[in-house]
C-alpha cells in the first residue's frame, strides 16, 4: 500500500470515529505529513452530514483524456510558434538589414506562407478543442483535477517562464553592448507578449483550479 494510501485510510477511519477535521490536521502535521498531503486527503472526502465518511469523486486518467489534452497543448506550441514567426518576418520586411541578399527576401515570403498555412490550419484545431475541454469541464469540475492536464499546464509555465527569461537576457546583454535595433526591440517585444500571455492566463487557471478544489 502505498504512503497516500495509509495517509487516505487514516483520514477515512478517523472521520468514521467522529474526529473533527481540525483534529485530523493538527494530528497529522505534527506527525510530519506534508499541508499539501493532508489538505489532500482530508479534502477526499466530502464534508457532509453522514455517520460514515464520504469519498469524493476523484478524477481518473484515460487514454482518451490524454489525447486530448496533448493535442491541446501541442496546437497551442505550434500556433504560438507559427504566430511568433509570422510576426518577425512582417519585421524584417518593416526593418531590413540593408546587407541582407536578395534571396533573404525571397525566403521571408515563404516563411510568411508557411506561418500563415500553420496559424490556418492549428489555430481552429486548438479552439475546438479548447472548447471541448471547457464543455466537460464545466459538466465535470473534477476533471480540472486531471493529472495530465495539470502535468502539461506546469510544463507551459516553465516553457513560457524561460522564454520570458531568456528573452530578458538577450535584451539586457544588447543593452549592455549598445546593439539595440528597432528589429531587434520589436522581436524581444513579440516573444515577451506571447510567452507572457501564455504564463498569465495558465497561471491564473492554476490558481482557479485550486480556489474551486479547495486544494
Amino acid at each position: 500500500m502505498a504512503a497516500t494510501d495509509d495517509l487516505s485510510a487514516f483520514v477515512r477511519d478517523s472521520l468514521n470515529r467522529g474526529a473533527l477535521r481540525d483534529e485530523i490536521r493538527v494530528v497529522l502535521l505534527g506527525a510530519g505529513w506534508s499541508e499539501a498531503q493532508v489538505t489532500s486527503a482530508i479534502e477526499g472526502f466530502a464534508d457532509v452530514d453522514f455517520p460514515i465518511a464520504v469519498p469524493r469523486p476523484r478524477p481518473s486518467l484515460s487514454a482518451r483524456e490524454a489525447f486530448e489534452y496533448v493535442v491541446l497543448f501541442g496546437t497551442l506550441y505550434f500556433s504560438a510558434f507559427a504566430l511568433g514567426q509570422l510576426l518577425f518576418q512582417f519585421i524584417n520586411l518593416a526593418f531590413p538589414d540593408p546587407l541582407w541578399p536578395e534571396f533573404r527576401f525571397t525566403a521571408i515570403t515563404g516563411a510568411i506562407r508557411w506561418s500563415i498555412s500553420s496559424l490556418v490550419v492549428s489555430t481552429p484545431v486548438f479552439l475546438f478543442v479548447a472548447w471541448s475541454n471547457s464543455r466537460k469541464i464545466e459538466a465535470s469540475p473534477v476533471k480540472r483535477a486531471s493529472p495530465v492536464r495539470r502535468w502539461l499546464t506546469y510544463l507551459t509555465l516553465a516553457v513560457a517562464a524561460s522564454l520570458l527569461i531568456g528573452d530578458c537576457t538577450s535584451l539586457v546583454y544588447n543593452l549592455l553592448g549598445g546593439e539595440m535595433t528597432m528589429r531587434f526591440l520589436l522581436k524581444t517585444a513579440t516573444i515577451g507578449a506571447i510567452a507572457g500571455t501564455a504564463f498569465v492566463y495558465y497561471l491564473s487557471d492554476l490558481r482557479r483550479d485550486e480556489k474551486e478544489l479547495g486544494t
